[in-house]
């Protein structure tokens, strides 16, 4: 009895579970009407106004508390690998600079937290959606396709991410329902679920959005770039198939193609991304022709504040700038870039000045990510760079290199750089290894470098060997300015279970290594 009301306990802290139904829709093996009542009426979300407000829940949470996880990703992915150092004024970006991370470490509790809290505003719209059909007819069939593959979408992301993150994770497809004495039983795993195989996650993912996102999904809206469609889908499917539990390389060409021919298309100049203009009419970029989705704020509202984890806001630069910054980008990046004399994307993706601390470097000439420059520049979630790129990556890994090498050359010749040589363009090993630094280049700081590496051939070997050589003199990823790291191996890629989410679920055991 007392272990029956610690759980009642906890399951009373869960708000709106009871009023929400669990229907499922077809494709994803939900249940038909396998729903627990029909709840309060003045809380069930059974109506068009209300389904659409749970989207716009959603979208608000990824520019609201989600912030965290944005910027936590950037730290996690750059500072890992030879791309950011960590800030030696806050121990647990320097747990991540050094592989030192356990399971008491912030940013393994926020991207395991915050995952959590977004399927969850996921699944508040997935698994509401046939109850409001039912119930409401001014939902029109085109809503319902399009809201669903959004919320699909999204789930997927997070989905996608996690694995990258943590191997196995719980797959969360419904919504609890009230507990009482007589389902606790049956209720109970929905409130604290175990992990699942990946394998078990990915047939998930391939029926959400392969089969129906990718044909549902909204079209792309050139004035509203944050809004998931069909690019984004089809984006997701490309990164999917390229993770190496689920690799198709031929699926991959065909998504990315898909995305290519959707009218997204370069910017003229790299820096445009991360544009903006300044006085009374003061603007960030937005809705870039190249952007696939993207996280926007305001400027009639404060904003984000991811700029304040990197350096300063251009429009109140003294605005929390009396602190070291979460992610200094490093020497061994400025050197891959000054290796291609590569100034366009140097000089976007770094920037130097004077502040009050020098850990990394002189004070009066300190080094800082500069690709949120103010606090209404967006995150780019996805974007055509990232797609072609992985588009090349793919074809550089099944007999193609030179079809490859013509995407690298139509990106390298945006930042003003020649093309690739003839010896790359004939080898499927040096093609391989250009594409991952073309990949580095483009998409420094964006979250990206870790996941690169981590995909990188058929095991972790050059994952190990760039994280490790950061600290070996002769290595290509060799910087003296990077804290000594404990040696990676294939039980530290993965991050550990938060101590928090141990404690509260005995069904989810930790990563080893760990």
């Amino acid at each position: 009895m007392k272990k029956i009301l610690s759980y009642v306990a906890v399951f009373s802290l869960v708000v709106a579970a009871s009023s929400c139904s669990l229907e499922k829709f077809p494709e994803t093996m939900y249940a038909e009407n396998n729903t627990s009542g029909t709840g309060d009426a003045e809380t069930a979300i059974n109506t068009r106004e209300l389904l659409e407000g749970q989207l716009t829940a959603m979208y608000n949470y990824m520019k609201g508390d989600f912030q965290n996880y944005w910027y936590q990703l950037i730290v996690l992915a750059e500072s890992r690998a030879d791309n950011a150092y960590g800030c030696p004024g806050e121990t647990k970006t320097m747990a991540v600079e050094q592989n030192q991370l356990d399971s008491d470490n912030e940013f393994a509790a926020t991207m395991w937290n915050y995952s959590m809290n977004a399927v969850d505003y996921a699944n508040q719209v997935i698994c509401n959606i046939d109850l409001v059909k039912e119930n409401d007819p001014s939902l029109t069939e085109k809503e319902y396709q399009e809201w669903l593959s959004e919320a699909l979408c999204w789930r997927a992301y997070i989905w996608i991410n996690m694995m990258q993150m943590f191997g196995e994770i719980p797959m969360l497809t419904e919504i609890p329902p009230a507990i009482n004495a007589d389902n606790i039983e049956e209720v109970y795993p929905l409130y604290f679920p175990s992990r699942v195989s990946k394998e078990t996650v990915g047939e998930q993912i391939v029926k959400d959005i392969e089969e129906y996102a990718c044909k549902y999904a909204p079209d792309m809206d050139a004035s509203n770039k944050f809004k998931i469609t069909k690019g984004f889908a089809y984006g997701l499917m490309a990164r999917f198939y390229s993770m190496r539990e689920f690799r198709d390389w031929s699926k991959v060409v065909s998504a990315c193609e898909a995305v290519e021919g959707m009218g997204y298309s370069l910017c003229d100049s790299y820096g445009d991304l991360w544009a903006y203009t300044t006085g009374d009419t003061g603007m960030a970029a937005m809705n870039t022709r190249e952007s696939i989705f993207e996280v926007q704020w305001s400027s009639q509202t404060s904003g984000s504040w991811l700029w304040m984890m990197f350096h300063r806001n251009a429009y109140v630069p003294n605005d929390s700038f009396s602190w070291a910054k979460w992610s200094t980008p490093s020497r061994n990046l400025t050197r891959a870039y000054n290796a291609e004399g590569d100034t366009e994307r140097l000089n976007a993706s770094v920037v130097y000045d004077e502040c009050g601390w020098s850990y990394q470097y002189p004070s009066d000439e300190y080094a800082f990510m500069h690709k949120f420059p103010t606090n209404v520049t967006p995150v780019y979630v996805m974007r055509l760079a990232d797609i072609r790129l992985l588009h090349a990556e793919a074809l550089a890994n099944s007999g193609d290199p030179g079809g490859a090498a013509d995407i690298v050359d139509a990106i390298r010749d945006r930042a003003g750089l020649g093309k690739l040589t003839d010896a790359q363009r004939a080898s499927e090993t040096q093609m391989r290894e250009a594409v991952l630094n073309e990949r580095r280049l483009e998409l420094a700081m964006e979250g990206f470098r870790w996941f690169d590496l981590m995909r990188y051939g058929n095991d972790y070997s050059k994952l190990i060997e760039v994280c490790d050589g950061v600290n070996v003199k002769g290595s290509s990823s060799y910087d003296a300015y990077f804290k000594d790291r404990r040696a990676m191996n294939d039980n530290r890629v993965l991050l550990p279970i938060p101590t928090s989410v141990l404690d509260d679920n005995t069904n989810i055991e930790q990563n080893l290594g760990y």
